[in-house]
């Protein structure tokens, strides 16, 4: 009995097979949840919080879904993480990631239940990830050179991305908007950039691109509607009344005018730092925070443009798009760096208006105005526009291309495979399996657009027996395509965060033994 007590009471441990179990089950678990949402013909997810305001979110990207899951199992806990990580690296293949990481550990555990020992099956893995990845380079298209071949690539890659999310039905219209946005960032991924603003109204046909900057705020009253060469002071300042801010001071007065002396006084203090602020020789103001009746009324006496709770997460933006700082201090106005722009003026968005900046000082900055019927539809787009995004803007920088459709994995399969027979011993069988993760992505992908998907995958994986084939699963007319012809395209950093990622989850998960559980610390009744 004495080694039973080695744990606290209630704390749990799993050895061996049975953790390896857990760990596989809960694995595979949350690869077939969103194994649903692969691929064009994917199906979406409604996520309902059971919190405050059972908020209701429609999606049918991975990482979303992931991150709002409560998970208890340890092992699906690593697959959640694989799918962030791939979407703050490349934004999308987020499912791709999980589903390839399930069908490896699938796989694992058939192997591991003919005795092959863990340490081999991540042995043939690693030999299989790195195969694989040789033979994706060997296929690589990179139009670096011809920029029109280029923006082509993008268009078709921006295209692919969006196929299977709510945009798809206009995926022209974005991955035109999105390459757009990109192009205009000249090589930076830094999408900060590009704003997007969300506006319910319209079908989403009616969003669009545009030059500049728009922030989502109304004009004040009596204020100048339009400033040309606007020379903007970015600010984060109170200029509520100074108010005597000591919490808990109490001013005692012994008549009503020494309160009317207090209040002339505050207003005397915020009249100087008025004209503190309107000594760097500005047209507009735009603050963080609130800006009260009566420094408003002096701003607007002065010809002064003054835009207060200018959108919190937009104020760096804004600073950064009209080349600016955000100022808190104007004591010394030689110093502070003012933002400019050609034009600002209001304009009407729906029912909405906007105030817009256009001619600002980093030509890279534009706004995508998205239209949808409802908030649910227009996150989603977000989140699908977003995806795209990221997507091109890395392959701005790293122009290699692939084709789309399963021919990734198909290739990979292929080479896979031939390492497998070359393979002596054990680890051979590890590598087989890892061929065959790898072609349930085009079949998880066929099943999914109702299609026969073992019929399709043994055709594709006869054309892939030729020489250079660029065959592929075409969900439209359900039969093995061309996806050179079709113009399906991915990019290689996507496919390889893919691989690399999937391939490493699986392997963490497999070295797993043991689980120790430990008990929750009880509270201690405080009567």
């Amino acid at each position: 009995m004495a080694v039973e007590r080695l744990f606290k009471d209630e704390a749990t441990e799993e050895k061996g097979e049975r953790a390896r179990m857990a760990s596989f089950i809960g694995a595979m678990a949350i690869a077939d949840l969103v194994k649903t949402t692969l691929g064009p013909k994917g199906m979406d997810k409604i996520l309902q919080s059971t919190g405050r305001g059972h908020s209701v979110t429609v999606t049918n990207d991975g990482a979303t879904i992931l991150k709002s899951l409560h998970i208890d199992n340890p092992a699906a806990k690593v697959l959640v993480e694989i799918s962030k990580v791939q979407d703050d690296e490349v934004g999308d293949g987020t499912t791709s990631v999980v589903v390839l990481a399930g069908e490896l550990l699938r796989e694992a555990e058939k192997l591991v239940a003919t005795k092959i020992h863990p340490m081999t099956i991540i042995a043939g893995f690693r030999m299989a990830a790195e195969c694989a990845r040789e033979a994706l380079l060997k296929r690589v298209m990179d139009n670096k050179e011809d920029p029109e071949k280029f923006k082509a690539d993008l268009m078709k890659i921006a295209m692919t991305t969006l196929s299977s999310k709510i945009l798809s039905q206009d995926k022209e219209h974005f991955a035109k908007l999105a390459v757009d946005a990109v192009m205009r960032l000249k090589g930076s991924t830094n999408l900060e950039s590009i704003q997007i603003i969300k506006k319910p109204g319209g079908s989403l046909i009616d969003s669009f691109l545009d030059e500049g900057f728009i922030l989502n705020k109304k004009i004040g009253i009596g204020q100048p509607k339009r400033i040309e060469n606007a020379k903007i002071l970015v600010a984060n300042t109170a200029m509520d009344t100074d108010k005597v801010k000591i919490y808990g001071a109490r001013v005692r007065v012994d008549s009503m005018n020494r309160v009317a002396e207090i209040e002339a006084a505050e207003k005397e203090k915020m009249r100087e730092k008025v004209q503190k602020i309107l000594a760097h020789g500005i047209n507009c103001f735009v603050n963080r925070q609130l800006i009260y009746n009566f420094p408003e009324e002096l701003f607007a006496d002065a010809g002064i443009l003054a835009i207060e709770h200018a959108d919190f997460d937009g104020i760096e933006r804004l600073a950064l798009v009209t080349g600016g700082d955000i100022a808190s201090t104007f004591d010394n106005p030689e110093s502070v760096k003012l933002g400019h722009c050609k034009l600002i003026e209001e304009i009407m968005i729906g029912e909405d208006k906007l105030i817009k900046f256009s001619g600002v000082e980093m030509g890279q900055a534009c706004t995508i105005v998205l239209r949808g019927a409802s908030n649910h539809v227009l996150d989603e787009a977000e989140r699908s526009l977003h995806d795209a995004l990221c997507v091109l803007s890395q392959t701005v920088n790293d122009s290699r291309v692939l084709l789309g459709g399963g021919w990734p994995e198909m290739v990979m399969a292929k080479a896979v495979d031939e390492l497998a027979r070359k393979t002596p011993g054990k680890k051979s069988h590890a590598i087989e399996a890892f061929s065959r993760a790898l072609i349930a992505i085009p079949t998880i992908i066929a099943d999914n657009a109702g299609l026969d998907s073992a019929d399709l995958v043994a055709r594709l994986r006869a054309e892939h027996h030729k020489e250079g084939s660029t065959a592929g699963i075409d969900v439209i007319t359900g039969a093995v395509g061309d996806m050179a012809e079709r113009g399906i395209s991915e990019a290689f950093k996507v496919k390889q965060a893919v691989l690399l990622s999937a391939t490493e989850a699986a392997e963490m998960i497999l070295r797993v033994d043991e689980i120790i559980t430990c008990a929750p610390r009880k509270r201690e009744d405080r009567m």
